[in-house]
């Protein structure tokens, strides 16, 4: 299974203390055009994403203060947060990675932004970068 599980970089993720803020910037600065927010409540978040050639940058700004993402920022300030990968099958690629002794956040799917299935590698297991997969289907990612 790990052999080619990995389809293409979905998104990069990056937290933000201000979605309009940050969304105004890359709107601006680079001509981008940011999705209409949209609420992740499971995770705490508001989220907006724009595209890049074939990838997808997503920003993220919490909604309460215990989300993850307000625990990043509180650590680390604003700035790179996750890199989303695609996978075919999400369950399969999690047994596969369960079997390999890599550990999860996430040991089934949930739902992520878009309504998408999606699951987190933890980043100690995946040398310090906090790692989504997110199975195939739709343009929107989580």
């Amino acid at each position: 299974m790990g052999e080619g599980m990995l389809r293409r970089i979905c998104h990069l993720g990056y937290a933000v203390e201000d979605l309009e803020a940050a969304a105004a910037f890359y709107r601006e600065s680079f001509g981008a055009e940011p999705s209409e927010p949209e609420e992740v409540e499971s995770e705490g978040i508001v989220t907006s994403m724009f595209r890049v050639g074939d990838s997808t940058i997503e920003l993220m700004q919490p909604t309460r203060p215990d989300s993850p993402v307000a625990k990043f920022l509180d650590r680390r300030g604003e700035g790179f947060h996750h890199v989303a990968f695609e996978v075919e099958n999400l369950e399969e690629a999690l047994r596969w990675l369960g079997k390999c002794g890599v550990e999860l956040i996430d040991e089934r799917p949930r739902r992520g932004a878009g309504g998408r299935r999606v699951a987190f590698v933890h980043p100690r297991g995946a040398f310090g970068v906090l790692t989504e997969l997110v199975e195939s289907g739709g343009e929107a990612a989580g």
